[in-house]
C-alpha cells in the first residue's frame, strides 16, 4: 500500500514530512513548515500538536476541532522572515475545506515567533 501523501502539500509521505513534526521527532526548521505542519494537524486531527505549538498568550485551555470540516489542500501566498536565522517570521496561506460535501477555503495572514528556540504560532495579521 503505498504510503499517504502530507496534507501539507509538499511531495513527501505524511509519515516523513509533517507527522515526524506531530510525532516530537523533530521541530519546524522555519515559520512556513511550521505553519505547514499546523494545516496537517488540522487534516488529520491532532489537537494536542495544534496546542502544543500555539503561544501561551494565544493559546486556548482546549481545542475542539470541527468533524464536519475536511481540510483538503493548502496553498502558501507568501512567506516573509521565519527562515533558521530569524526570530520572527509571517505566511500568509489558503486553506481549502469541505464541509458538508461543499468546498470552501480560508485565508490567513499568519505571524510566527520563537519561543525557547522553538516557532509557534502567535496569531493572525
Amino acid at each position: 500500500m503505498p504510503a499517504r501523501p502530507c496534507p501539507c502539500g509538499l511531495p513527501a509521505p505524511y509519515d516523513d514530512c509533517c507527522g515526524r513534526l506531530h510525532r516530537g521527532e523533530t521541530a519546524a526548521a522555519t515559520a512556513e513548515q511550521l505553519m505547514r505542519s499546523r494545516f496537517s494537524a488540522f487534516a488529520v486531527g491532532d489537537a494536542a500538536y495544534l496546542l502544543r505549538t500555539w503561544h501561551p498568550a494565544g493559546r486556548p485551555a482546549r481545542l475542539d476541532l470541527d468533524k464536519r470540516l475536511r481540510w483538503t489542500r493548502l496553498e502558501v501566498l507568501e512567506a516573509t522572515g521565519g527562515s533558521v536565522v530569524h526570530t520572527e517570521g509571517t505566511v500568509r496561506f489558503r486553506a481549502h475545506y469541505v464541509e458538508r460535501g461543499r468546498p470552501g477555503e480560508m485565508e490567513e495572514h499568519s505571524r510566527f515567533v520563537r519561543l525557547d528556540g522553538r516557532w509557534v504560532y502567535a496569531g493572525a495579521l
